[in-house]
């Protein structure tokens, strides 16, 4: 990565090119445009359309509000050689009900235990990145195969819940309009998006409905889950349409409160041998600026949030600068490529039209991490979004802050800090309470501390993408969470991945 590149790749595979919009304009001299634009392009992840804004509908979606279809990828290895019904493999689109012309695209795989599992809903960061990052290299049912071809994936977290992945904001992956005044630039358009988009999946799948329901998602998701737990909450205490059966959300390696975690920059570069004492002084001399501009950014809006941006970010690019090559996603690695990771074979999969009929997407583009959403939501970044979580606490939801150690861009560190500093009304037992293993198999998988609704977990061994670093753990973690069970040691036995 270029050391004059102030771009903040966090949030998961970033980084989408930052590219100019009618709507917003920065011209600062800085601003760091065609430097993503070059990262992306050596990612393999540059759509010919920056985002999925099309002139013309036709044939591509009903009128209806949501319209989806039954399917099997075309390539899926299955020796089982179930059907499309014993699957329950499921895609479509759902018209956003306040949009002009937005249209979300969303994978559903029930259960391969029970109907009576959890909902479960997956969100992706960027801002602006697919969920079908995670679906095929994290917890999704697959494994995506170098010829493009999928096998089961033993961990998916369709082990143990209904699977809800969305592409979102609109633009993001599958997911289009035809009016530019769709794109999202904040929190409440986009949770008010996600919330109609649960009102019409529940309609269509009304026996799903009473399950218990959960939010889950990573990275720049560290923004967008609070957001959409609190709209989900707000319309159930309003008894707007269909009640949610909502009981937790979970934030992995996400980005919540950037004033405290931006400071834990260099403490974490520090603690991990990345910077030496003499660069941890000098880095920190960045923070006072950065800290009155996050704090102006919550007064006196959209100018301020981009100065915080900017300036916040150069904490960040100072390290990578001494770092050199390493993968901020995970400081074990060195980056392969720009950007650390190559997921070119979710990108050819999904180029192809045998797939995208089976999905029912007819020509679209599909958008892995779309520049017009990311620099839509720029003002968004600095916002803290943990001031919404201790009423959701109050009321009896869970949060579960999880994290791998081995992430530099969203590190433990500062998710533990912002945890722990937040103020509700068992903060105090919060902190007094003890970190104990997590074990998973008789093995410490991580070190947990929880009271009443909230836990925090770190994570051994993995980076950025715990479900990718470490499967086994993060599926027994979701299993445990939702059943209420996340203390207690589980063995938990090999997954018969082909019964249905």
């Amino acid at each position: 990565m270029a050391k004059s590149i102030l771009i903040f790749p966090l949030i998961l595979f970033l980084l989408a090119p930052i590219g100019l919009t009618e709507t917003v304009r920065f011209e600062h001299p800085r601003f760091p445009s065609t430097f993503a634009e070059k990262m992306i392009r050596e990612f393999n992840l540059f759509p010919e359309r920056s985002v999925n804004v099309v002139d013309d509908e036709s044939d591509v979606v009903s009128e209806k509000k949501l319209v989806e279809k039954r399917f099997v990828f075309p390539n899926f290895v299955d020796s089982s050689g179930a059907s499309v019904e014993e699957l329950g493999h499921h895609a479509g689109y759902y018209k956003i009900e306040h949009s002009y012309a937005a249209r979300m695209f969303y994978f559903f795989f029930e259960s391969r235990g029970r109907k009576t599992d959890p909902v479960v809903i997956w969100l992706t960061g960027g801002p602006g990145c697919s969920s079908e990052l995670a679906l095929f290299y994290e917890n999704g049912p697959f494994k995506i195969q170098k010829d493009s071809s999928l096998v089961w994936n033993e961990y998916g977290w369709d082990q143990a819940s209904n699977l809800l992945f969305v592409d979102q904001p609109t633009g993001t992956g599958f997911s289009y309009s035809t009016d530019k005044r769709d794109i999202r630039h904040d929190e409440q358009g986009v949770s008010n998006d996600l919330y109609d988009f649960l009102q019409a999946f529940f309609k269509e799948h009304p026996e799903y409905a009473k399950n218990d329901f959960f939010i889950t998602g990573e990275s720049y998701a560290g923004h967008y889950i609070p957001a959409f737990a609190a709209r989900v909450h707000e319309g159930n205490k309003a008894k707007q349409g269909i009640h949610i059966n909502l009981k937790g959300f979970a934030i992995g390696n996400g980005l919540t409160d950037p004033l405290i975690q931006y400071k834990a920059y260099t403490d974490y570069a520090l603690d991990m041998g990345i910077i030496k004492e003499a660069d941890h002084k000098s880095i920190n001399r960045k923070i006072p600026a950065c800290e009155t501009a996050i704090k102006l950014c919550g007064t006196d809006g959209t100018t301020a949030c981009m100065a915080a941006y900017l300036s916040c970010n150069s904490i960040f690019s100072s390290i990578k600068s001494i770092a050199g090559n390493i993968n901020h996603y995970d400081i074990r690695k060195q980056c392969e490529g720009s950007l650390c990771y190559d997921f070119s074979d979710m990108e050819n999969l999904l180029s192809k039209k045998s797939v995208k009929d089976a999905l029912g997407v007819g020509d679209m583009d599909f958008v892995s991490c779309s520049s017009v959403v990311y620099q839509a939501m720029i003002m968004d970044w600095m916002r803290n979004l943990e001031v919404g979580i201790p009423n959701l606490l109050e009321d009896g939801i869970k949060l579960l802050v999880y994290a791998g150690e081995y992430d530099l861009i969203c590190n433990w560190l500062g998710n533990s800090r912002w945890v722990h500093a937040m103020e509700w009304s068992g903060q105090k037992e919060f902190v007094a309470s003890a970190d104990v293993p997590f074990e998973v198999d008789g093995s410490e998988a991580g070190l947990l501390k929880t009271h009443g609704p909230l836990s925090f977990l770190k994570v051994h061994d993995a980076g950025h993408m715990v479900p990718m670093d470490q499967p086994k753990a993060a599926l027994s973690m979701l299993k445990r969470w939702t059943r209420g069970s996340l203390s207690e040691s589980a063995n938990e036995p090999e997954s018969a991945v082909s019964s249905m």
